[in-house]
């Protein structure tokens, strides 16, 4: 069993992947890019019980409901495309490789850190409120609310499910496939994955991961 276990003053696989280092040499700063599961929940729930009952209060039960799955599924495509073009954009050096480490490479240099898997408010938050802005400019009043309502919920799901992918082993088909996608990500081929909470996209646009060859005996 010589060389299965970390020497004296060397640290684990498992402890790199969960432990990430400092990202600012601020101590604010450094604080608030780390994140407690809950925040998003604080934060996002009563925005998004606020717009349900803006939206309900504009429209019928039904349309409301049509719009609040329509906001949904504009997240689900967001999701895909806001991971594949902006996260994995990946400058080689100077400052848009520091930001890219700063958005995402540290996610995926320790996966497992528990405090930078959901997006800080102080992205989340400015990013949101663009949304809305753009609904509520293209939509207007009657619309906009019902559309964020159930944008913002799919964000939120993601957020969790995220989450809950790298910090549990699902025991339903659809948690075990949606992890085994997710860690292939990660593990296998960074190139592919995207759609974490909706893999589909990934189907449709031809970037679903692949089963890795297995060597020959």
């Amino acid at each position: 069993m010589a060389g299965s276990e970390a020497q004296p003053g060397q640290s684990t696989r498992s402890e790199i992947l969960r432990a990430s280092p400092r990202m600012f040499d601020s101590d604010l700063l450094d604080f608030f890019s780390r994140v407690h599961p809950s925040v998003p929940v604080l934060i996002f729930a009563p925005a998004i019980a606020a717009l349900c009952y803006w939206g309900l209060q504009e429209s019928s039960p039904g349309a409301f409901i049509g719009l609040f799955a329509a906001g949904y599924v504009i997240w689900r495509l967001f999701e895909y495309w806001l991971h594949r073009l902006v996260f994995h954009f990946e400058p080689e050096a100077g400052l848009g490789a520091r930001l890219h480490w700063i958005i995402h490479g540290v996610h995926h240099d320790h996966p497992n850190d528990p405090l930078r898997l959901v997006m800080p408010p102080a992205v989340s938050v400015p990013l949101g409120a663009i949304i809305f802005a753009a609904f509520y400019g293209i939509f207007g009043a009657r619309y906009a609310p019902a559309l964020d309502g159930g944008f913002i919920a799919g964000y939120l799901l993601y957020d969790m499910m995220h989450y809950y992918l790298h910090h549990f082993t699902p025991r339903s088909r659809l948690g075990r496939l949606l992890r085994e996608l997710h860690m292939r990500h990660h593990f296998q081929d960074d190139t592919r994955g995207f759609g974490i909470s909706a893999p589909y996209w990934d189907l449709i646009f031809r970037t679903l991961p692949q089963h890795r060859a297995k060597s020959a005996p």
